[in-house]
């Protein structure tokens, strides 16, 4: 008995080998596309259920903070066996537009002065509120033309690239005591992935490359540490530009081949009768 014949008896028959081999192929395709069918699950429903839960939780907030303060005739609990969400949250609403429109008269601005001059009084009281009100007051007045901009800066040495959003033009001591020559930006850093903390830096306005892609672009990529890239989306758009361009010239080509054929179709025939 030959060698050849020996080693098929010990593999067995060739039949069941390809069997074998075609389930195992099979069921790694399987495995696979259950895989592929979880992962695209996750990706829908993770943002949608991430969004709903933070919605949730900043309604249930301000209604805690708010309903304790509204009178019982005006919640909808009163008069119905379940809780209604979001009334907190409407109340609260309301009563910063009557607050404002107050505020906007000549008895509100003095009631809110008179109030300013006792909280100037207090020792650390003023010193907080002076500084909370300086925030909103600059990021609600400047909010039109806030981090409208992002860019590029060497950080944290040269070489090495990081992605800042541009606040604006800095101005007052930090711009007269600095040894920079020229004009300055104060641009804001953002961590990875929480863009909400961060550090905020003064530069030379020619050290900071403007990028093309807008604040919310680059707040994607931040977040998401590199892996979405507007480029992608840009070079997906052309594509399908280009995909769309070939298919309206197949088919012009294809009214351009068929048209002889129609001429020829509606031509009238000229043959001779023939005289009998």
């Amino acid at each position: 008995m030959s060698e050849q014949q020996d080693q098929d008896k010990r593999r067995g028959p060739r039949g069941i080998q390809t069997l074998t081999t075609d389930d195992r192929t099979t069921k790694m395709r399987a495995g696979t596309r259950l895989r592929n069918y979880f992962l695209t699950g996750l990706i829908v429903a993770a943002p949608v259920s991430i969004t709903i839960y933070i919605t949730w939780w900043f309604i249930t907030l301000i209604d805690g903070w708010v309903k304790p303060f509204v009178p019982a005739a005006y919640l909808p609990e009163t008069y119905l066996p379940f809780t209604v969400p979001g009334v907190g949250l409407l109340f609260a609403i309301a009563g910063l537009m009557i607050l404002g429109a107050l505020t906007a008269n000549l008895f509100g601005r003095t009631v809110v002065s008179y109030g300013e001059l006792m909280l100037n009084r207090m020792p650390i009281v003023r010193n907080v509120y002076r500084a909370l009100k300086q925030i909103f007051e600059t990021v609600l007045s400047q909010s039109h033309n806030s981090f409208q901009k992002a860019g590029l800066i060497e950080y944290p040495r040269k070489g090495i690239w990081s992605i800042v959003f541009v606040s604006t033009a800095t101005k007052g001591e930090i711009v007269r005591k600095s040894p920079v020559d020229g004009d300055m930006l104060s641009v804001f850093l953002p961590t990875t992935p929480n863009p909400t903390s961060g550090f905020l830096l003064f530069v030379p306005k020619s050290d900071v490359v403007i990028l093309d892609m807008t604040v919310e672009e680059a707040a994607k990529m931040v977040i998401s540490a590199g892996l979405v890239t507007p480029g992608m989306k840009d070079k997906a758009a052309q594509l399908a530009k280009v995909a769309q361009r070939r298919r309206k010239m197949r088919a012009a080509k294809r009214s351009a081949d068929r048209a002889p054929e129609q001429a020829l179709d509606k031509a009238p025939d000229k043959t001779p009768e023939t005289v009998s």
